[in-house]
């Protein structure tokens, strides 16, 4: 069952304040900038439009082609395609179902923790749920990775993404922090990734699998434009910000990239108790301060930090002891600055597991999986005093499977 619906004057966030909490209104954020970032579309009469009927999807092979190329590789089933969208206004049921196998598929090859995660759940949702991820899953490759997105017609030089970026950066009121040229390019390729997302909003479709494929499961389940373009936002923010100064700073951050995921989660998962939304907010942010611990050496090589500056300072640790690597281990003030994070970051998961019993009992499994491979994770990194820098902190293939089925046992067929 979807989740109902909750207008935004209902909706609380909430973020803690060292060992208070304090309740903000969601709407209080409603600044210019989203106003801009929201009011990309796309239109018909906008870009160039490409007919093709069943029967002419047949023709051309771009279902029956399949996902997987005969090297192994994932390949996209409408690349020959070069338009933005389709004309009909009804999607083929076998394109929306090569849309979802594509999805499924790019799931299964880069998901890691979450694909385990996701695989025991009913069909329908589980084919939902790997549409979500890969669209967030192509926006972090946008942003941190080397991936292009392709939006025929579209480039950087393009004037309308050239007034975008130029209104961002501008009301962002800084100047980025990755060099020019990439991040023309990167904060390009994430207009024209909006651009995709409006047709799942709107009466065209994208000819991105991607996004026929989100585009049925927003209309299946009433997901709410605002926490897919607040993502995308959150992506953006990284272009412009790469440092934190204080946990507040950091919980907007957390919020875009990984709140909005648990909240949209949840519709697909179904829920009747509205405290869900709250829960899954926290839920994502324990997600979230998982990753950035355990990827604090990937960061800082890339002249990010996340850990809030303010709570590093207290225990007298600079960048340049990030900067260190092994050798932080050394520096008195690492181990209970790890214990600290570790001990807030838990009080967003006991907050979170409050979700589960809210949730369809087809469904729990999911995000009880995910937050059992995340805090065995953080077990990991306090076991090992903090260590992050020697390798990647992650679960292997085995304790993956191993947890996944007791967790499925655990939360499918007993209360929980």
């Amino acid at each position: 069952m979807p989740g109902r619906q909750i207008s935004d004057s209902e909706t609380e966030v909430e973020f803690d304040l060292g060992n208070s909490i304090t309740l903000v209104d969601a709407d209080s954020d409603s600044a210019p900038i989203e106003k801009v970032r929201t009011a990309v579309n796309v239109t018909r009469e906008a870009v160039h439009a490409i007919s093709i009927t069943a029967l002419e999807t047949l023709r051309e092979g771009a279902v029956f082609m399949g996902v997987i190329g005969s090297r192994g590789e994932l390949v996209n089933p409408f690349t020959h395609v070069d338009a933005a969208i389709w004309s009909e206004s009804s999607m083929p049921q076998e394109v929306i179902d090569s849309a979802y196998d594509y999805c499924e598929e790019l799931t299964r090859r880069e998901a890691g923790n979450f694909y385990h995660s996701f695989k025991y759940l009913p069909e329908e949702e589980r084919r939902s749920i790997m549409a979500y991820y890969a669209f967030c899953r192509r926006a972090d490759d946008i942003a941190d990775g080397d991936y292009i997105d392709y939006f025929p017609g579209g480039s950087e030089d393009n004037q309308e993404s050239i007034d975008y970026r130029t209104k961002i950066e501008r009301l962002i009121d800084g100047r980025p922090v990755l060099e020019r040229s990439s991040y023309n390019d990167k904060m390009s390729q994430l207009f024209y990734y909006r651009k995709k997302l409006s047709t799942a909003y709107g009466k065209v479709t994208s000819t991105d699998p991607i996004f026929i494929a989100l585009k049925d499961t927003v209309n299946k389940y009433g997901i709410s434009r605002q926490l897919l373009d607040d993502m995308i936002s959150g992506m953006e923010e990284d272009f412009h910000r790469n440092r934190y100064e204080t946990f507040e700073d950091l919980y907007s951050y957390c919020y875009k990239v990984a709140s909005t995921v648990g909240l949209v989660c949840i519709e697909i998962y179904g829920y009747d108790d509205k405290r869900a939304r709250e829960y899954a907010e926290s839920w994502g942010i324990y997600m979230q301060l998982t990753n950035i611990l355990r990827d604090v050496a990937e960061d800082i090589e890339r002249d990010r930090v996340y850990l809030p500056l303010e709570d590093l300072k207290r225990y007298g640790i600079s960048e340049e002891d990030l900067k260190s690597g092994k050798d932080i281990l050394k520096h008195p003030g690492w181990k209970p600055f790890v214990s600290e994070f570790i001990s807030r970051a838990d009080k967003y998961r006991e907050r979170g597991l409050k979700l589960f019993s809210l949730l369809d009992k087809s469904s729990r499994y999911s995000p009880a999986a995910m937050t059992t491979f995340y805090h065995s994770i953080m077990k990991k990194i306090e076991k090992n005093d903090g260590d992050v820098f020697s390798e990647r902190t992650q679960l292997s293939k085995t304790e993956k499977i191993g947890l996944a089925a007791y967790i499925y046992v655990r939360y499918r067929f007993f209360a929980v």
